[in-house]
């Protein structure tokens, strides 16, 4: 079992930075073993995948509309996961996810723990 906090949402404008936050503590298992990502879901639309991580932290991936503005990282010692956004844009608005799962997939069904989430409004 594994639960996940996330922090660091808010409101920002167009263009703005923010860095999320995923505190991660796990019966009987370190954070390491775990693959840890960040999903989202906006108004009206369905929850979708934006960055994985391995355990290591050594491979990453990402959702094409992210690449080159978000970056993942993970510290273990810490049991903390990241979400650095740069240059956000409106349709980044969504209520943020960190999820922990086995498999270095994109698929949701590949993350069965999740956090209640962190909301991230940028404005025009």
């Amino acid at each position: 079992q594994v639960q996940l906090v996330e922090s660091g949402g808010g409101l920002v404008q167009t263009g703005d930075s923010l860095r999320l936050s995923c505190s991660a503590s796990a019966s009987g298992q370190p954070l390491s073993s775990y693959i840890m990502g960040w999903l989202r879901q906006a108004p009206g639309k369905e929850r979708e995948f934006v960055a994985t991580s391995s355990r290591s932290g050594d491979s990453t991936l990402y959702a094409e509309s992210v690449k080159g503005r978000f970056t993942i990282s993970r510290d273990n010692s810490k049991n903390t996961v990241y979400l650095q956004m740069n240059n956000l844009k409106p349709e980044d608005t969504a209520i943020y996810y960190c999820a922990a799962g086995y498999a270095f997939l994109t698929s949701l069904k590949s993350y069965p723990y999740w956090g209640q989430g962190t909301q991230v409004t940028v404005s025009s």
